[in-house]
């Protein structure tokens, strides 16, 4: 019978971005509501400073990944750019120096030598630009990608808190969102280790801590004030 392994490294580039999206758009979101309601302004306010930071968290969400994206990509270009260039002028030397790669994981020279070879002959820049690198089709970045899922997934994270606030009675606002957010990062977080194959109850834990102190510390700060933040 054939054992077919089911990996989950192919699913790094956009599960971190839709992960990262999606908390930072309940826990940005829930925040900014918290803050809000516990300057006991009007149900109006509170919705229309949730709006606005879910139209703003989405575009800045969206621009910061392909900017920082973008980057890892052009500096993998330059990588790639660089070792295309050595393999025309000095193929001897690449070719001696991915065999000292294998060499070094535990091959010994004439099998490691044999192996280069061939995959010099195969596929010279795929070779240096996986086993030199560290670049692969599995994890080269991809900007665009990550940039729609950020923006999209911070929309539907921010929805959520949002939906509540404009469900919930007004002078409960604030409480609903802090509790119906923390249940929305929990299960995001189940979700998402799931997915990756991370520990579940870890990533609970992780994502639920860090929103609470964050909608903690909005809400003392509404509260003292007594102004919108």
């Amino acid at each position: 019978m054939q054992n077919i392994e089911r990996h989950r490294t192919d699913r790094i580039g956009w599960l971190r971005a839709a992960v990262l999206g999606a908390n930072d758009g309940i826990v940005s979101t829930a925040s900014l509501l918290v803050g809000v309601a516990a300057a006991e302004t009007s149900r109006h306010s509170v919705l229309l400073a949730g709006v606005a930071g879910l139209v703003a968290g989405a575009m800045s969400m969206a621009a910061g990944e392909y900017v920082s994206v973008s980057s890892q990509s052009d500096t993998e270009n330059a990588d790639l750019n660089r070792e295309r260039e050595e393999l025309a002028t000095v193929p001897e030397l690449e070719l001696e120096e991915l065999t000292s790669i294998y060499v070094k994981r535990g091959l010994d020279q004439a099998l490691a030598a044999q192996v280069a070879q061939q995959l010099t002959a195969h596929d010279a820049l795929g070779a240096h630009a996986r086993d030199e690198l560290g670049i692969s089709e599995t994890t080269t970045a991809r900007p665009v990608q990550a940039a729609l899922t950020s923006a999209a997934t911070f929309a539907v994270g921010a929805a959520l808190p949002l939906m509540t606030a404009f469900l919930a009675p007004e002078k409960q606002i604030a409480i609903l969102v802090s509790l119906l957010s923390l249940g929305f990062l929990a299960f995001l977080g189940g979700i998402s280790a799931q997915v990756g194959g991370a520990p579940i109850v870890k990533a609970i834990i992780r994502v639920t801590f860090w929103g609470a102190i964050a909608m903690g510390a909005t809400a003392a700060i509404g509260a003292a004030f007594g102004v919108a933040v």
